[in-house]
């Protein structure tokens, strides 16, 4: 292979212009190199490549087709070129990284925004999806960096916690709790809870927090944002533990005794290495 693409570079410089010497130039080999490359494709190919035309040389149509193939592969292989390279410079790269949907409202963007102040060519792909969706794609490789909650305890990943965040009972305008000043969880056994399906890290939180009281939360109804949540609150069909709302809602929020709270993590896989503009990007979200 490595024999290979030169000589492929050769045809297509001998189709653009028919002189083996300005050939040999653009590819920047002797003159005598390049004859014996193109005898060599003739005799592999068991027809000649190029017939003699004066001074000039000429391909054949066994040389005009691998010039065509040739080209395409040249071509694919400089754009590859041109990728990888970006990939890994710190001020040309990719980082793909996967949040919660709750995330992409505030901490991602401010995150992304402040880091393009410095890193103004660095691409990003963005990936919302559940806790465990996200940490599949960072296990396959598909992701550089997850921030999610609650943090993994899998030793294949590695994370360091970037914030805390206060969960909250919420409950709808005028349930019987939302005078309280503050409650227990064990006091929600028998209320009907809305809240995330199975696989958001705030479903497990919830499922955590109940399990730790004694009981197990009776879901009503299921979600993918937290939004929605809030809206099954609002709508009356039931309770939900969530961090504080971003804007004010009108829904009654009540502080849990004793304070809970979710950890929110960045996290990237333990063994295998960060390419530049990632890892600048890791060290952004990580600075204090």
């Amino acid at each position: 292979m490595d024999e290979l693409v030169p000589r492929l570079a050769v045809l297509r410089a001998l189709a653009a212009d028919e002189h083996v010497t300005h050939a040999a130039e653009a590819v920047g080999v002797p003159q005598p190199t390049v004859s014996r490359w193109l005898a060599a494709l003739g005799t592999s190919l068991g027809a000649p490549v190029v017939i003699r035309s004066g001074r000039r040389v000429r391909l054949t149509r066994a040389g005009r087709l691998l010039c065509e193939a040739a080209d395409r592969a040249l071509t694919a292989l400089e754009a590859g070129h041109r990728a990888a390279t970006e990939e890994v410079s710190p001020e040309r790269g990719q980082v793909a990284l996967g949040f919660l949907h709750l995330l992409g409202r505030s901490v991602v963007p401010t995150l992304v925004s402040r880091f393009r102040e410095h890193h103004p060519s660095v691409r990003f792909r963005l990936v919302q999806n559940s806790r465990q969706d996200i940490l599949t794609q960072l296990a396959d490789g598909v992701l550089d960096l997850t921030l999610v909650s609650p943090p993994p305890t899998d030793p294949a990943f590695t994370h360091a916690v970037v914030r805390e965040e206060e969960l909250i009972l919420v409950v709808p305008p005028g349930h019987h709790l939302a005078g309280r000043r503050s409650v227990r969880v064990a006091e929600l056994a028998g209320e009907e809870f809305v809240g995330l399906e199975p696989g958001y890290g705030l479903r497990q939180i919830t499922d955590d927090l109940c399990a730790a009281a004694g009981f197990v939360p009776a879901l009503a109804f299921e979600g993918q944002e937290t939004e929605t949540v809030r809206g099954l609150v609002a709508a009356g069909l039931g309770v939900a533990l969530l961090p504080h709302a971003d804007s004010p809602s009108g829904l009654p929020e009540i502080p849990l005794t004793p304070r809970a709270g979710r950890e929110i993590a960045l996290v990237w896989l333990t063994d295998v290495p960060l390419p530049p503009a990632v890892q600048a990007f890791r060290e952004h979200a990580l600075a204090p």
